[in-house]
């Protein structure tokens, strides 16, 4: 497996080739969990070549070039359209709903004798950002805002 003298000493990118086979035996069924984590210790312990090879000494051979490169992970779904404006406009509701309750609690406890409407303060400012993101949003050039 190793070109070099089994006293040479060996690098990262040498240790992560031999991680790269033992996953691949492991992924095979080749190697129970107890062995894969102790081979891996053994490893990264591991300061030689002679130390790497016997590591593998006991499996098949594994052709790293015809290997497929380890797939990163896949990227979060993107979002649909929908979802975001939900994103967008749930929490405006729930606030603008406690608001309004408090408003109404509020005018309840006081013989019917509503206060100032305060909470359109609440929903007028943040609505009308979200009315200006929903429509760039629906009808802008595309961009994710």
């Amino acid at each position: 497996m190793m070109a070099a003298g089994p006293q040479m000493r060996a690098s990262d990118d040498d240790r992560d080739r031999v991680a790269s086979v033992l996953r691949e035996h492991y992924a095979q069924g080749r190697l129970t969990v107890e062995e894969f984590d102790e081979r891996l210790e053994q490893l990264y312990a591991s300061r030689t070549y002679g130390e790497l090879a016997t590591l593998t000494s006991d499996l098949p051979d594994v052709d790293l070039r015809a290997m497929r490169e380890v797939a990163p992970c896949p990227p979060a779904k993107e979002e649909t359209v929908k979802g975001r404006l939900l994103a967008m406009w749930g929490p405006w509701a729930f606030a603008v709903s406690v608001n309004w309750g408090i408003w109404f609690a509020i005018g309840m406890g006081d013989d019917f004798d509503f206060p100032y409407p305060w909470p359109l303060w609440v929903m007028g400012p943040w609505g009308a950002i979200l009315l200006v993101a929903t429509v760039l949003m629906k009808f802008g050039d595309g961009r994710k805002p």
